[in-house]
């Protein structure tokens, strides 16, 4: 908690809720986790988007929810209704449903901004993101590929990762939104160490104790020694051994993708590095998808996201499934309160 009482009911943590890209379904998958009880049980949620623009989403979409406006200087969060920390940033005419926009992007940018104020005003403990479109984000004057190096600009956060969360299963990546042949390009001893040293750091800071890490190869089999491929030897392999004999690292590899994140689904490893983005996600989302929280480690404040987009396609129907938000609200709010221990660190 910050210096002000912002904890909800209870002593509740406060978790900041975006609306994400609102010609996409982040409006109606957050309006239907802050509805839902489990969310209440553990957290305080507070909307931050349009005020106007959420009701007749509700409304539209048939979702029974109350919604207050939120005055961040005087109103307590643990009135009735849901409080919306309303920026009144859609525009007159609308958003097209569905539809890339710079209006949309802009509408998007705003509620990041307002989380982080939120947050380093002391109003909110924690921020849980609605999916946003990269393409109406840089079309809306902000050129930032997602979420994670956006929130890392705001923050003046140099050192950070995108992580995904799953069951027992929690991936920390080299490389995000790059071409994968960029993206091999990256996979080099120096960058794996410092990789490895972080996730070290940070999954123990946020597991409470000291984690066992394991490093997926990049090619198949991890190149099953040498016959297809030389990077697990010349820079995989020894990345690992300098952080086991320098850094005191317990850590292991290269293993061979197909399976190590199997492995460590199933509770035999804390943290497992991967090599480029859909190695991490594929993964994630084939063994856990819908329940997968996005986390950006290395930032001052605490930040989970869902493991899906902004789905255009079904953006409008009332047919978003909003449970990746809900375990992003849970995950938050755990992480916020700092009520993590080693018997409910295996849950998450």
């Amino acid at each position: 908690m910050t210096e002000k009482d912002i904890s909800g009911p209870a002593g509740l943590p406060v978790v900041g809720i975006t609306m994400g890209d609102p010609a996409g379904i982040g409006p109606e998958i957050a309006l239907k986790a802050t509805a839902d009880p489990s969310i209440h049980e553990v957290c305080k949620p507070v909307l931050i988007g349009d005020l106007s623009f959420l009701r007749d989403q509700a409304e539209s979409l048939g979702i029974s929810i109350e919604l207050r406006q939120f005055n961040p200087k005087g109103d307590p969060v643990d009135l009735p209704g849901i409080p919306v920390r309303d920026l009144r940033n859609i525009p007159e005419e609308g958003i097209v449903t569905g539809v890339e926009s710079a209006e949309a992007g802009r509408a998007a940018a705003g509620c990041i901004i307002e989380a982080v104020d939120l947050w380093r005003n002391g109003l909110i403990d924690a921020v849980a993101t609605a999916p946003i479109n990269k393409k109406s984000l840089n079309e809306g004057g902000f050129d930032f590929p997602g979420h994670t190096e956006f929130l890392a600009d705001l923050t003046e956060t140099r050192e950070f990762r995108m992580s995904f969360f799953a069951g027992q299963l929690r991936v920390v990546l080299l490389s995000t939104h790059l071409s994968l042949i960029e993206a091999i390009g990256l996979v080099k001893r120096d960058a794996l160490i410092e990789l490895i040293r972080f996730a070290d750091r940070e999954l123990s800071k946020l597991l409470g104790r000291p984690v066992k890490l394991a490093v997926a190869g990049l090619n198949p089999h991890a190149s099953e020694h040498g016959m297809f491929g030389s990077e697990e030897a010349d820079e995989i392999a020894p990345a690992i051994e300098a952080c086991r004999l320098v850094h005191d690292i317990d850590v292991s590899g290269p293993f061979s993708p197909d399976t190590i994140f199997l492995r460590a689904y199933k509770g035999e490893f804390d943290g497992v590095i991967a090599c480029y983005h859909d190695q991490a996600t594929i993964a994630v989302k084939c063994l856990s998808f819908g329940k997968g929280v996005n986390v950006t480690l290395g930032l001052p404040l605490v930040r989970t996201s869902v493991d899906h987009g902004t789905a255009f396609e079904i953006a409008g129907k009332g047919v978003a499934d909003h449970s990746s938000l809900v375990a992003a609200v849970l995950l938050a709010a755990d992480l916020a309160a700092g009520s993590r221990d080693s018997s409910t660190s295996a849950e998450v």
